[in-house]
């Protein structure tokens, strides 16, 4: 299977740049890039001028680069027939998506189509974040706050432009929005390439992260029970007085750090206990929800304490796709318990609660 990379993100926020050196630098790598952006910061414009009527290209580095002005299916399968050919060689592929673009219809090319999905995995959304305009771009553009809800890694640019407490509120509201990606401050001239590749953001395996920062705020005492090495804990969340635990979109403004004043449309919220699901009420139920709310949903993943089984579930899904497969066996030493994270548009967070609630074993 040929690993994918989504890279997406804000108009200007560094994109091209970082696109620019995988290009064109020797990394080792030899990555397919296809790339639709066609805006004034394109980089086919510097790079491919010369040889417009050519649609794949390969580079003095190993590189392919593909610019795509039909359907991504189709350019696709035609870097997939090329490679099988053995006209051109790649061993990845990234993908960059216009500085407008919802991640959401691109990630489920990768599940809906069968010849693609059997060929290409996708490992993950990366999205660029810029540290200067970041704020005012999430107020303005929901398009921005669902690059952020699909991402499985968020990087930020050009933080030597703000100072430490711009970084830490729009970290903050970040986190709000998406609380499993980590988040990355990066130089695009040093960022490391091999660190955005293999992240494995949609392998069901890959541990349930959720940043610290976000559990402290929605339940005081339960930032701590999380092996985190992450030490981005020190600005004192727990100060805060906190009002009935309500989530992120409860719009109470009950926490100083400003963040709360902007009432972002994505936001997400987690579900946990350490009661068992009833495995066919949590299927209706889920099923149900994935039908009604499937378009708000951006993304959804969970490890499941499901009675019967002595393995924990793990499940995830993208919009209406959703997917589970049994995990690792719950430990003899270990407390089965559940955790879920959602994120999405604007979602009923107690009737999801409440559902879920209604599917453990009483």
């Amino acid at each position: 299977m040929v690993p994918v990379t989504i890279l997406t993100g804000f108009l200007g926020a560094g994109k091209t740049t970082l696109l620019k050196r995988i290009l064109t630098e020797n990394h080792g790598q030899k990555i397919a890039v296809i790339e639709n952006e066609f805006g004034p910061e394109s980089i086919d414009n510097e790079l491919l001028v010369q040889e417009r009527d050519e649609q794949i290209i390969e580079l003095s580095n190993g590189c392919v680069c593909c610019t795509i002005r039909g359907d991504l299916q189709r350019a696709l399968s035609d870097l997939r027939q090329q490679r099988e050919a053995g006209s051109i060689k790649f061993d990845r592929v990234i993908l960059e998506t216009t500085g407008m673009a919802n991640p959401g219809p691109v990630c489920q090319t990768f599940f809906m189509d069968d010849d693609i999905a059997q060929y290409y995995r996708l490992d993950a959304v990366v999205t660029v974040v810029d540290a200067k305009h970041g704020m005012e771009t999430l107020d303005k553009q929901e398009e921005a706050q669902k690059q952020v809800g699909f991402a499985d890694v968020i990087l930020v640019s050009k933080k030597d432009l703000v100072n430490e407490a711009d970084y830490q509120a729009l970290r903050s509201r970040l986190v709000q929005i998406n609380p499993r990606a980590p988040i990355t401050a990066v130089h695009f001239g040093e960022a490391d390439i091999k660190s955005l590749l293999d992240v494995s953001g949609f392998n069901l395996n890959t541990i349930l992260d959720i940043d610290p920062e976000f559990l402290a705020e929605e339940h005081p005492d339960a930032a701590h029970d999380h092996g985190h090495e992450h030490n981005h804990h020190e600005h004192g969340h727990d100060e805060h007085e906190h009002e009935d635990d309500c989530g992120p979109n409860c719009g109470h403004a009950h926490h100083d750090h400003g963040h709360h004043h902007h009432n972002d449309e994505i936001g997400a919220f987690v579900f946990r206990s350490n009661r068992p699901f009833d495995p066919e009420r949590l299927e209706d139920f889920l099923g149900g929800v994935v039908q009604v709310y499937g378009e708000d949903l951006l993304r959804y993943k969970g490890i499941l304490y499901v009675k019967g089984s002595k393995r924990r579930l793990l499940f995830q899904g993208v919009h209406m796709m959703m997917g589970a497969e049994p995990g690792k066996p719950w430990l003899a030493n270990e407390k089965p318990n559940t955790k879920m994270v959602f994120i999405g548009r604007k979602l009923p967070e107690d009737i999801f609660t409440q559902g879920l609630e209604h599917c453990l074993i009483q």
